[in-house]
Formats: C-alpha cells, structure tokens, sequence
C-alpha cells in the first residue's frame, strides 16, 4: 500500500473537531480490507474507532486522531486546505502532518508488514476523532472500552508530529502535565478618594500573583523542564476611574513535570493566595496529569528502530504541549514519534512526499522490532 493516496482521502475529509465528514469510515475501510477487526466507538458526538488485527502477544498499538484544527482564512492557503494538493513533491492540506500523514503511514507499514505472512502477535490502532479539541468523548473513553474487553497493548505509539526538524530527530516519551486556574478575590467597593473604606482586591491579587510568579516552581528533572507559571489574563471590568472595584480576577497556566501532581498545585495556588486575600475562591481544570515512560528496552526498541531507517538517533524528549498520551500512559508504557511538526496548525500544512516514504519505512521497523 502506498500511504499517499489514503493520506489524501483522509485530507479530503474536512473533520474539523468535532466533525468525522467521513474520516473514520475511510480509515475503517482501508483497516478491514487488511483484516482488522473494527469497532465503530461513539461517545456524545465523537466518532472513534479500535481495529486490532491478531490476537495474540505481544500486542503493539498505534495511536492517533483524525480531527483537525480549522484550515483558518481559507484565502490565505495557496489552494484548498482539504484538496490534498501535490506541489512539488509536496502535499499540501489540513492534517496532512499533524496526524493524518502519519496514520496513512502506519496503514501502509501494516500493509507492506502482512505481505510477509501471519505476524507474530497483534497490532491494533485507536482513532479518535477528539484530540484537538475538549478530549472527552475520545481516547479518554475508549481506553476502559478497551481495558474492558481485553485490549490493553503492550506498548503504544503516538503518531503526533513529534520531530523539531529532521524526520527522525525526536521520541516523547513524556508530557507535562497541565492545569488552568481562575483566581477571584472579594474586595470592599468604594471611592478612591477614601481608601480607608475600601479594601482593594487588585492590590491582593497583585500581590498574590507575584508571589505566585517570584520564584521557579521547580529545578526540572532528569527528563523535563522546569514547571512553568503564566498569567494568562487580569480583569477587572472597571469603567470608571473613581471606583475601587468590589472584586477582581486573573487566569494562569501551570506546566509542571513529575514532581507535582494537579491536586498538589491547586493546594499550593490556594495556600499562597490565602496569605494575601480573606476572601476568594479559586476554580480549577487539570487538562492532564505529568507522565514519563522511564527509558527500557521498549524504548530502546523504537529507537533503535527509528534510527536505523533514519540514519538519525532521536531525542528522547518531554517538551511541548499535551496529547492522548497522557490518557494512554494510565494503562500502558507509550512514547510518541510521527512526522516533522514544523507546519502543523498553521496556514499551508504540508509534508514531502519522500518523508511519508520514510515514516511508513520506519514505522514498519518499529512494528518488527515490537512484535519480536
């Protein structure tokens, strides 16, 4: 199988989240034509599916999404962001890196791999329809469907467009976690004129915010960065400038490494606010949980096998955002390892042909290597 043509069909299929138009159904059929065994899996709105091929051990799976971000101002593409163009050696198109390009690879390397006969032990693959956007009627719920009916892999691979540069240069093998926090402060409204009536909640949260902000969280670890702290907004909503107003609010980000958990965060957000305020209250969404598969032979495995496709060793890396992983890390070992992530969300997505070639090449090594 050549990966082109099915990346091309996905492309085609304008699955912005939380719309399928069709991804699935494409990706289903090339999966059945192989002889997987599908399961159609909807949560809310949220098309998924589960193919596994094999039932015995050990079991290696592949994982991904065929949702994409909006194309954006469609005028600004230099063609149809869901035409699949070809310019140059170049395929051009929304998902064509982040991850679509990938999924069509990992097909073709299954394909290229069952030429070879009956495969020791199984292969399966997760598709969600669910990543870019709120991740709850995805991954997160066909992982227990999974556990439930007997299909918890050994290990697991990521497709996301992981490499900085060179097709090769990069595994994750952990993310961040991340946790958003509202902080309100309660003051006493009154005239500027007269401050010994009122009790300014901008002051106390300016001043609890820089405490918050004085000092790293964290020295980082052996694999991750330190944790990072980022006021992302403060408001007010005041009109007037004779007014001290009655409360006051800000929005952070926390990216934080293995040393903290989200309830330890959110613990610490309400401990350092409650030295300046009395009267406040804190609202808190944990996106993910840190996670890291400790480097093993598993690992080493994949890596091996990346860089003898690539002629490049990869980085073993926990940088970036969050992604399914850290739903998939709760169950089994996983690492991510995919395309160059250079283009992807932005206007003009693309991949070189040649490097989804060289994806299918070596997600075909790493499936031999998993399987063995």
């Amino acid at each position: 199988m050549n990966p082109l043509a099915l990346a091309q069909s996905l492309i085609r299929c304008p699955s912005v989240t939380p719309a399928d138009a069709g991804a699935q159904s494409v990706l289903a059929d090339a999966l059945e034509r192989l002889g997987f065994t599908v399961a159609r899996l909807r949560f809310g709105s949220i098309e998924n599916l589960f193919a596994r091929i094999g039932t015995a051990a050990p079991h290696f799976c592949f994982a991904g999404h065929t949702d994409v971000v909006p194309a954006g101002a469609t005028t600004a593409w230099r063609g149809d962001p869901f035409a699949a163009e070809i310019r140059d050696g170049i395929l051009y198109g929304r998902g064509a890196c982040d991850m679509k390009g990938a999924i069509a690879a990992f097909v073709a390397a299954v394909s290229q791999h069952l030429e070879s006969g009956s495969p020791r032990g199984s292969i399966s693959m997760l598709i969600t329809g669910d990543e870019e956007g709120v991740a709850t009627d995805g991954t997160v719920r066909v992982l227990p469907w999974m556990r439930d009916n007997g299909h918890i892999p050994d290990f697991c691979v990521v497709g996301e467009p992981t490499c900085p540069v060179q097709l090769g240069d990069m595994v994750k093998i952990g993310r961040r976690g991340s946790i958003n926090a509202t902080i309100a402060v309660h003051g006493t409204q009154g005239h500027v004129a007269y401050p010994h009536r009122t009790d300014n909640p901008i002051h106390r949260l300016v001043r609890a915010l820089n405490a918050l902000t004085d000092a790293p969280i964290d020295a980082g670890s052996e694999f991750f960065q330190p944790s990072t702290l980022q006021v992302t907004s403060i408001d007010v909503g005041n009109t007037v400038t004779n007014l001290v107003p009655a409360s006051a609010r800000a929005m952070l980000n926390i990216r934080f490494n293995e040393r903290h958990s989200g309830a330890s965060l959110a613990a610490w957000l309400r401990a350092v606010v409650g030295q300046y305020a009395d009267n406040f209250e804190i609202v808190e969404q944990i996106s993910g949980e840190s996670f890291l598969t400790e480097p093993g032979p598993m690992v080493d495995k994949l890596v091996d096998a990346i860089a003898r496709e690539s002629g490049i060793t990869p980085k073993l890396d926990t940088g970036g955002g969050t992604s399914d992983a850290r739903f998939i890390a709760r169950y089994c070992p996983v690492a991510e390892f995919g395309l160059v992530g250079a283009t992807m969300h932005q206007v003009d997505e693309c991949v070189p042909v040649e490097e989804l070639h060289t994806l299918t090449r070596i997600y075909r090594a790493v499936i031999v290597a998993m399987l063995s």
